[in-house]
């Protein structure tokens, strides 16, 4: 095991940003308008058991059509890079519709673990120890859970200004860990 506070920090960094839960409370008051309530609980289990594993089974899939953690990590920094964008910029690129339901599948799959989520993983994991990026799963999971529990007490806090205020500052972050991806796993598929 190797666990590294430094690399737990970064990837809890970067999963926090594109997971942009924050940024999603809109959407997640919304559907608690629809439908009355929204299980955060298993939201935030189904969603971390996503993740976790994607992270283990993610690379497999990927060799098994040919493809190498880096040549996916330089192309989950496009990916990252056009999030971060979205998120500074205030556009919409990316995410796919406002969902109508307020189940597992439109909270725990698009809003939460979603492809940026996944390529963000698979990413991470070219240049991180497996268990540090565990660490950071749950870290934003339980996040994501406090969250989800109190969303309306959160926009009533931050108001809809702080909530762009966060989404742009986390843009920021994001397109240097893009850049910083980018430029690390380029440099090793050159080098081979």
């Amino acid at each position: 095991m190797r666990f590294d506070i430094k690399q737990i920090i970064t990837a809890t960094m970067v999963l926090f940003a594109v997971i942009d839960i924050l940024g999603s409370i809109p959407i997640i008051i919304s559907l608690r308008k629809k439908v009355g309530h929204i299980q955060s609980e298993k939201a935030s289990v189904v969603a971390a058991c996503i993740m976790v594993a994607f992270l283990f089974v993610g690379e497999s899939i990927l060799n098994l059509i040919g493809i190498d953690v880096n040549s996916f990590a330089v192309a989950g920094a496009f990916v990252i890079f056009f999030l971060a964008i979205e998120m500074i910029l205030g556009i919409t690129l990316y995410r796919d519709d406002e969902p109508e339901s307020a189940s597992i599948v439109p909270i725990a799959f698009p809003i939460i673990a979603g492809a940026g989520t996944m390529t963000s993983i698979l990413s991470l994991r070219a240049e991180y120890a497996v268990e540090n990026i565990v660490v950071a799963i749950i870290l934003n999971i339980i996040f994501v859970y406090l969250v989800l529990k109190s969303s309306s007490k959160i926009e009533r806090l931050l108001g809809k200004n702080g909530l762009n205020i966060i989404r742009k500052v986390f843009g920021v972050i994001l397109l240097a860990i893009a850049v910083k991806l980018f430029a690390t796993n380029i440099n090793l598929l050159l080098t081979k």
